[in-house]
């Protein structure tokens, strides 16, 4: 318990008083985890409770104890980049209930400019069932004549999962963006019966505005062959994948407005 405390306090102090974030005009402008992953987006966003792959670091850091090993992944949005474009990609790694994670995702030809975090993971695995995990996140000045490992803007993530069966999970993600304090906080469910799974995700903002839904399901009609539906907050989402040993491409399409928009993810496990 004096950890957690210890942890909290530090959170507290690394976050600017002045951070202000710029107002969303799409949902990744700010260092929320939507849109990160062409498999979570093919499942409508409702990932927080499946958070199984690389893309966990940026869904729920808690998620990364899942395997063993090394897990990277790398996501480009396909031929409609004039709209605006967003490239997330991270790496993680796991070993004996531990588990590391960076990431970076970066969006341009976008309102607020050029929306561009560097996040840093960590996660633990707390006996059978529990494990938690902690994201640091960094946002990067542009231009900029040099690399930043970290930058001007302080947020964080905080994960929790917790599988009291098989087939079962419940994770929760409490995210600082800007400030003191949690902006939002999403539980999720994902349930995996024979060859689906389902997943449900809800996000409530702090400032008491209206929660946010997602729902998403998984079909595997062959081991190699992943289809994907979903629903993100209103909107329709679709994919497919092709799983050959280690190696996984996913594509995703949102059909948001005023056009739908194409991503591809390239996911690779050693």
């Amino acid at each position: 318990m004096k950890t957690l405390y210890a942890v909290l306090c530090f959170l507290w102090l690394v976050t600017p008083v002045s951070a202000q974030a710029a107002p969303d005009q799409r949902p990744f402008e700010s260092a929320r985890p939507l849109y990160v992953g062409a498999r979570a987006l093919g499942m409508g966003n409702a990932f927080t409770a499946v958070a199984d792959d690389a893309s966990a670091g940026f869904w729920n850091p808690a998620g990364l104890i899942q395997w063993q090993g090394v897990k990277l992944f790398g996501v480009n949005k396909l031929y409609n980049r004039d709209d605006y474009r967003f490239d997330p990609k991270g790496i993680g790694y796991s070993y004996k209930g531990y588990s590391l994670f960076w990431g970076n995702k970066i969006a341009l030809g976008v309102d607020s400019g050029v929306p561009d975090f560097n996040y840093y993971g960590i996660a633990r695995q707390f006996g059978p069932y529990v494990a938690a995990g902690l994201s640091l996140k960094f946002k990067r000045r542009h231009p900029s004549d040099v690399y930043q490992f970290f930058g001007y803007q302080t947020a964080y993530d905080i994960g929790l999962l917790f599988k009291p069966r098989p087939n079962l999970k419940f994770g929760c993600l409490a995210q600082n963006l800007e400030g003191y304090g949690i902006q939002w906080l999403t539980l999720g469910t994902a349930y995996h019966y024979d060859t689906y799974q389902f997943s449900a995700d809800i996000a409530f903002p702090t400032d008491g505005t209206t929660p946010e839904f997602y729902i998403g399901t998984e079909w595997h009609p062959f081991p190699v062959l992943p289809i994907r539906l979903g629903i993100s907050n209103g909107t329709f989402t679709t994919g497919i994948g092709i799983a050959w040993k280690g190696i996984h491409i996913n594509y995703a399409r949102i059909f948001e407005k005023p056009s739908a928009s194409d991503f591809i993810e390239l996911v690779i496990n050693f």
